[in-house]
C-alpha cells in the first residue's frame, strides 16, 4: 500500500514542528522522524489502531502519538493509506 499525505496533514504537522522547534530544534526533528517511521508501518497492519471517534467510517483510524491524534483512511480499492490530519488529542479540530 502506498501512503499519501493530505495537504491538511502537512500544514498541521508544519505548525506542530514549528511550535516544538521554538523550545528545542532537535526535539522537533526527532518528533517528525519518529512519526514518519510509525506512519510507514501502517501498511503492514492498517487496522492496528482503533476506528476514529471523529468520523463515522470504519476505514478511518485514530493513531495516537505523543499527545497527538493522527487520522488516516485505509482505501483498499486504491491500495492507499491517506493520512488526513494531526491534532492535539485534547483539542479536537473544528473540521
Amino acid at each position: 500500500m502506498q501512503i499519501i499525505y493530505k495537504k491538511s496533514f502537512e500544514n498541521q504537522l508544519l505548525h506542530i514542528i514549528d511550535y516544538i522547534s521554538k523550545d528545542k530544534i532537535s526535539a522537533s526533528i526527532n518528533f517528525a522522524n519518529e512519526l514518519e517511521k510509525l506512519i510507514s508501518l501502517i501498511p503492514d497492519n492498517p487496522f492496528k489502531y482503533k476506528q476514529s471517534i471523529y468520523f463515522n467510517n470504519k476505514n478511518i483510524r485514530d493513531m495516537q502519538y505523543k499527545g497527538y491524534t493522527i487520522n488516516y483512511k485505509v482505501n483498499f480499492e486504491k491500495d492507499l493509506i491517506e493520512v488526513i490530519r494531526i491534532f492535539n488529542r485534547n483539542k479536537p479540530p473544528l473540521a
